[in-house]
């Protein structure tokens, strides 16, 4: 009897090492935590870009630092009066800047309505306090309404310390005294007071408005619901 193997056929099929579902999902998991890694470092490292330079800037009524009050801005004398309670790292705040930013704007540039921040950190137990600093810092150096704005412009980066400082630099706050506000967290006490005097009032989320002390339902956080709230506590003075 020979021992001869038969030619293969390469016609037919042939038996193939098969790749094992273990080794796919690890490859899989190690190139999204790759992935992920790469978002994270652009996230931190990204330019910082402004688009605000030049415009006007509403006066900062009341800075920071007074323990349980926000920053107000705006013009004195004002009929309307809108108090937003926000988190700088609140997806849903910076849907509500991207909607009705341009809108409450107006509305403070105008002389309409003043405009108090409430800076609260519900969201990133790291990140929000120290968006809330460096918000603060600016608002002591005349520049809450631009850097609140540039930061949910450009929502996806991290705002690391550097990157705050930059966005400082860019918006004409080239001085140690903002840099060492921002890295020394020098507001993080009255921050805490912000947030207790937003629990006594019953705040339980982000973004929350009042216009004239009353509060807005969610169907109201529109650019058109805004308007009309405002528009009736103005008839109503």
């Amino acid at each position: 009897m020979s021992n001869t193997k038969a030619p293969v056929n390469p016609l037919l099929p042939q038996n193939k090492r098969r790749i094992s579902p273990g080794i796919i999902v690890v490859l899989v998991l190690v190139l999204a935590l790759g992935a992920g890694v790469g978002v994270q470092y652009w996230r931190g490292h990204s330019k910082v870009e402004v688009s605000s330079n030049g415009r006007p800037e509403p006066t900062v009524i009341e800075g920071p630092g007074t323990a349980g009050k926000g920053v107000t801005i705006g013009k004195e004398g004002a009929k309307a009066h809108i108090d937003l309670y926000l988190d700088f790292r609140c997806p849903h705040c910076a849907e509500f800047e991207e909607q009705t930013g341009a809108t409450i704007d107006k509305l403070v540039q105008d002389g309409t309505a003043t405009l108090t921040y409430w800076p609260l950190a519900f969201v990133n137990p790291d990140a929000s306090p120290r968006l809330a600093n460096a918000f603060a810092a600016a608002a002591a150096n005349g520049k809450a309404l631009s850097y609140a704005d540039e930061m949910y412009g450009d929502f996806s980066k991290s705002w690391t310390t550097d990157q705050l400082i930059e966005l400082g630099k860019q918006l004409g706050m080239d001085d140690a005294k903002f840099t060492q506000a921002v890295q020394n967290n020098q507001y993080g006490g009255w921050i805490d007071s912000v947030a207790k005097a937003a629990d006594d009032r019953g705040v339980t989320g982000t973004p929350t408005v009042y216009i004239n002390d009353k509060a807005l339902d969610a169907e109201q956080l529109s650019p058109e619901g805004l308007q009309q709230a405002v528009d009736a506590a103005v008839a109503a003075n």
